[in-house]
């Protein structure tokens, strides 16, 4: 079976990527993916698949029935772009501006889209279903939250299990990495308003300036990070932007501090919540000002289950060789909506590395670069791996 995997996925390249380069001149973004919808239920139509689409975004949820009962596996790829202007030198680039697929979406959905027409001709010998879930919304919308919402979980019964694949040139290209336990971290944004009062610049006394209590403020946060969050749980806290004042000569009345939270345990997220409010409030305070903070929720941290994860090597490992499989030492800081899913399925996500061939992992340009280029023929291997998880769970 492993042999007949791989070649029929090679044989199925050519048409994923006609339907990727098809995709990317076209990104969109947001929940609202409408013409990208509309291609893939086309790339789809034929097959025996009961569709569904979303009513609270351009997702779409598609059945396939297997022979006999048994339970329900679920596929998931993204389909969603990046607001900014491609700058990747490719007769297919974006043609739309100020949008680009620089995180690889339109790989992952033709990837499912293959994977979908090796199981349908397989449907004979699958024992339960599958539901294929194209996802919009991703970068920053809760896509997934949205799709469960809207009854992404019961759509074939109870999901029994779930896989879905993210490609990165951050490894080798058809390279397959992943880790059970944390895989990816949760992702929050915060803003910090310090409250002083305005006044001269040539007579700070009369005044009360916020901008030097932000900047104590902001220093005081690494500290808290290195001192009072555990090493071994970590978390990241990047203030990304400072703005106070319209002026040189006026003390502005108020300052503000942005930025993100990241962590990879949910008691590392809570306690930097409610730490950056202590330190704010005690600074702010200490100089007769007061701190306004305000945390927006971003996604969970996203957790691979052991069990699962570990099937993903056993399976990768007899599809490709140990040389394609790695298993990963830490949690990427990054975060995932996938992250929603499986904190309701026993599921996993793995890296399929698509680096162009002949580049340097560590050189070529990452993910949501405005240069970022993926090697095509990497998604071979993410159909096959996609097949091959599902048969081997509902074979």
């Amino acid at each position: 079976m492993t042999s007949t995997l791989l070649s029929e996925s090679e044989d199925l390249l050519d048409e994923a990527v006609k339907l990727r380069r098809e995709l990317h001149q076209h990104p969109e973004l947001g929940l609202h993916n409408d013409r990208t919808r509309e291609r893939l239920l086309d790339a789809i139509e034929g097959l025996d698949l009961e569709v569904t689409t979303n009513t609270n975004c351009s997702g779409i949820m598609a059945v396939l029935n297997g022979d006999d009962h048994g339970p329900t596996m679920l596929l998931r790829a993204d389909m969603d772009a990046l607001p900014l202007h491609e700058d990747a030198d490719l007769p297919f680039k974006s043609t739309t501006e100020n949008m680009m697929h620089a995180c690889g979406h339109d790989l992952h959905v033709s990837m499912l889209v293959g994977a979908a027409k090796m199981l349908h001709a397989r449907r004979k010998e699958i024992r339960g279903r599958v539901v294929l879930m194209f996802q919009p919304g991703e970068e920053g919308y809760h896509g997934a939250r949205y799709m469960i919402e809207d009854g992404l979980l019961s759509v074939a019964g109870p999901i029994s299990k779930a896989f879905a694949i993210h490609v990165s040139t951050v490894a080798p290209s058809g390279v397959v990495a992943l880790k059970p336990g944390p895989f990816m971290a949760s992702s929050d944004m915060f803003k910090i308003r310090v409250h002083g009062r305005g006044g001269h610049a040539s007579a700070p006394h009369h005044a009360l300036d916020p901008i030097p209590i932000a900047c104590e403020i902001v220093l005081a946060l690494q500290t808290m990070i290195t001192r009072r969050i555990d090493v071994f749980d970590p978390g990241v806290v990047t203030v990304a932007k400072i703005q106070s004042g319209t002026t040189t000569n006026v003390i502005p009345p108020t300052a503000d501090i942005l930025g993100t939270i990241r962590a990879v345990s949910e008691r590392t997220r809570t306690n930097i919540h409610s730490s950056l409010q202590r330190v704010a409030d005690g600074i702010a305070s200490a100089h007769d000002a007061t701190a306004e903070v305000e945390i927006e929720l971003g996604y969970p941290v996203t957790v691979n289950n052991d069990s699962v994860a570990g099937d993903v090597i056993r399976v990768g490992t007899d599809l490709f060789g140990t040389e394609r499989m790695h298993t990963m030492k830490a949690p990427v800081m990054g975060s995932e909506d996938w992250s929603y899913v499986l904190q309701n399925v026993p599921g996993a996500m793995a890296f399929l590395g698509a680096t162009p061939r002949g580049s340097d992992p560590f050189k070529a340009a990452p993910n949501h670069s405005n240069l970022v280029h993926f090697d095509e023929a990497t998604m071979s291997t993410g159909i096959a791996l996609y097949t091959a998880m599902t048969l081997d769970y509902l074979k």
